[in-house]
């Protein structure tokens, strides 16, 4: 007896897109498929008996950009014939790649999709805390002129600086070529050393201690990992210059962030730029969310949307989709995270 194959293909999002748009970005890729395509949105993991017979069914799953909704060991477990897991974001760590890994489940990402927005905002904010921007204006509309207080304090060109990119993937080289064009000297750190790119970019491989202790703006573009959580604690940020700024648009679990709080507070760096927090929402009681709060230091703080701009997004969509389709015609995934192919 002849098993029949399945009539039509499903996608399981767990991403909060409607599904009708996520058919309508799939419709133009139709007649390259050889079946049809359902797509069902579902975000209610608490409902295990219905979850568990969607994850049996689904060829596809879209991670939750949200990353409210976790794809755990026993979810992986309980998929039969998932070939990939497309999460439409550079983050993955709500995801148990390892359990995909042993269950041939390829998880990937989206790439360099977000790189030049991440990079723009980079460069903006590191910028605005050189010029003490925010003070500046808060003050400013309050009806206050700090003009000579501001000069005292100090406001500072990125020119002759020296940046440290902690991260030297899709985003730690864009950051790095937008800011050659300020004529600022550049370190970079990674686990891996890119000899052909730093010929490439202009620019010399440090240990991170001495990118730390050298630099006068350093930024994290790391994923989290094991071996980059926390690894920019107390010890790591009593080595930088106390003029030197952090910024963090990468993952709050690589900073701790309540060494971060104190060194703002006592004064061992100059300021700080935070896009992203070890909870989220962080809440006002966290306590960065507290010092940018009272407004008299020199901290940035923004609702992780470095890599958020109109034009990023459409790019993220379109570099899931196309990894989705890529799958369905029975060709290998891009971005993947987990496992070789």
């Amino acid at each position: 007896m002849s098993t029949q194959a399945p009539s039509r293909y499903l996608v399981l999002s767990f991403s909060p897109l409607p599904a009708e748009l996520i058919r309508a970005l799939i419709a133009p890729y139709r007649s390259m498929l050889d079946r049809d395509v359902d797509v069902i949105v579902f975000r209610d993991i608490k409902d295990w008996e219905k979850l568990s017979t969607l994850l049996k069914s689904a060829d596809v799953i879209i991670g939750d950009y949200t990353m409210e909704v976790p794809i755990t060991r026993d979810m992986c477990y309980a998929m039969e014939k998932v070939r990939l897991i497309a999460q439409p974001s550079t983050g993955f760590d709500h995801i148990d790649i390892d359990a995909c890994a042993e269950r041939g489940i390829p998880v990937a990402n989206i790439g360099g999709a977000n790189a030049i927005t991440v990079a723009e905002y980079t460069i903006m904010v590191a910028l605005a805390l050189l010029r003490r921007l925010v003070e500046a204006h808060e003050r400013t509309r309050r009806g206050e002129w700090p003009q000579w207080e501001l000069m005292e304090k100090g406001s500072f060109e990125l020119q002759d600086k020296t940046w440290g990119v902690v991260g030297l993937g899709r985003i730690g080289r864009e950051v790095t070529r937008r800011v050659k064009a300020f004529n600022a000297n550049i370190l970079y750190y990674d686990k891996i050393r890119f000899e052909n790119i730093e010929r490439e970019l202009g620019v010399e491989y440090a240990p991170l201690p001495k990118l730390l202790r050298t630099s006068d703006i350093v930024s994290l573009h790391v994923p989290l990992t094991p071996e980059t959580r926390r690894m920019i604690s107390e010890k790591e940020l009593r080595l930088m210059k106390p003029t030197a700024i952090l910024i963090n648009p990468a993952r709050g679990e690589v900073v701790d962030e309540e060494a971060l709080a104190r060194a703002l507070e006592e004064k061992w760096i100059a300021g700080a730029a935070i896009d992203v927090y070890s909870r989220e929402p962080p809440g006002r009681d966290h306590s960065l969310i507290r010092l940018a709060a009272r407004g008299d230091l020199n901290i940035i703080v923004t609702p992780h949307i470095a890599g958020a701009t109109t034009e990023s997004r459409a790019r993220i969509i379109q570099v899931t989709i196309d990894n989705v389709i890529r799958v369905l015609r029975g060709e290998k995934p891009v971005n993947v995270v987990n496992m070789p192919l």
